[in-house]
């Protein structure tokens, strides 16, 4: 009964570190000191040092339209409302800028232009 009245820590990952990085300086025989077990202390050990070896994540698919070629798009669909997509595509091609029609799409029904007449 007194194990449920007790309410357990929580600690933050700096703290694990911590007690992972001190757990290295101390003898095994004088881990009893510690409020975990072994294996929690081996675990936290183990996650820190495959963080510090590891290469970080990438998202997977295509990276994002930036937001300075998103309002060009407007721009553009905005000051030649009898351009469509493709006419807009070509446009962005003359200045370097390669988009797909179906980005372009994308970008302009988010933004609540309908499509050119």
């Amino acid at each position: 009964m007194l194990r449920r009245q007790v309410r357990r820590l929580d600690l933050e990952p700096a703290d694990r570190a911590v007690l992972a990085g001190l757990s290295r300086l101390l003898p095994r025989v004088r881990w009893a000191a510690f409020f975990v077990t072994p294996a929690t202390l081996l675990g936290w050990h183990r996650s820190l040092i495959a963080r510090r070896w590891t290469y970080p994540t990438r998202r997977p698919g295509r990276p994002g339209v930036t937001t300075e070629v998103r309002e060009l798009v407007l721009r553009l669909a905005r000051e030649n409302p009898t351009w469509g997509c493709r006419r807009i595509q070509g446009g962005l091609a003359v200045l370097g800028y390669r988009l797909a029609p179906s980005a372009m799409w994308t970008i302009l029904t988010t933004a609540g232009a309908g499509p050119a007449p």
